[in-house]
């Protein structure tokens, strides 16, 4: 891809994104992911690296529990509200908001977490990419862990015939190199899921996490 396309492509994903926070007051609960809980509520405090933190609901919960996070997004206004929920929170010192295009730029590590929490999107993004670059922010004995739909909520932006990678196949197409990396869950998870105008259904995530053994 050439340099002027790469640069549109990234314009109409922040386009997007802006778009989408802007025309709606509040876009998600506050409340952390049920996986991520899940999983880094038993972790070690250290550095997390959040991809994609929207308003902040995760962040905020990781830095509750005393780690140190950057939360990175490519809209403003989503950032400018998490910010907001940071502070009201009392652990704004404790995350960096940063606003990066993932397809460009990603902060420099060591993280001990990366979350790549739903990492979809309706405008073309090179996920495989980004999610191999991110991995290599984590130090060894770092998790990256992606949670993915793996079934389409009735008010998601995508259709009921979409077809989400399975957890293997996800794993496969970031290319880690088995030797340095040990899988700690592949599965699939039912929760509870509540829509932006207070409607509920039941959906499946995807849940890969997956530890850095070596630099």
């Amino acid at each position: 891809m050439n340099e002027d396309l790469h640069a549109e492509d990234g314009n109409r994903a922040e386009r997007f994104w802006e778009g989408h926070y802007r025309t709606h007051e509040r876009v998600w609960s506050g409340n952390a992911n049920a996986v991520l809980a899940e999983i880094a509520g038993s972790l070690p405090s250290g550095a997390a690296l959040d991809l994609g933190c929207g308003e902040g609901g995760d962040a905020i919960w990781l830095a509750r529990l005393g780690w140190r996070v950057t939360a990175v997004d490519v809209s403003a206004t989503a950032l400018a509200r998490a910010a907001t929920q940071a502070t009201a929170a009392g652990v704004g010192d404790r995350i960096a908001f940063r606003r990066h295009d993932l397809a460009d730029s990603l902060p420099d590590g060591p993280f001990d977490l990366v979350s790549a929490q739903y990492l979809h999107s309706p405008v073309e993004f090179p996920r495989d990419r980004v999610l191999r670059a991110a991995a290599r922010t984590l130090g060894p004995g770092g998790l990256l862990l992606i949670v993915d739909h793996a079934s389409v909520a009735p008010w998601s932006w995508a259709d009921g015939d979409t077809r989400f990678p399975t957890p293997a196949e996800t794993l496969a197409g970031i290319g880690l190199d088995p030797e340095a990396w040990r899988p700690e869950r592949l599965d699939a998870a039912e929760r509870r899921a509540t829509g932006p105008n207070g409607e509920t259904a039941t959906v499946t995530d995807n849940v890969i996490a997956v530890r850095r053994l070596t630099g």
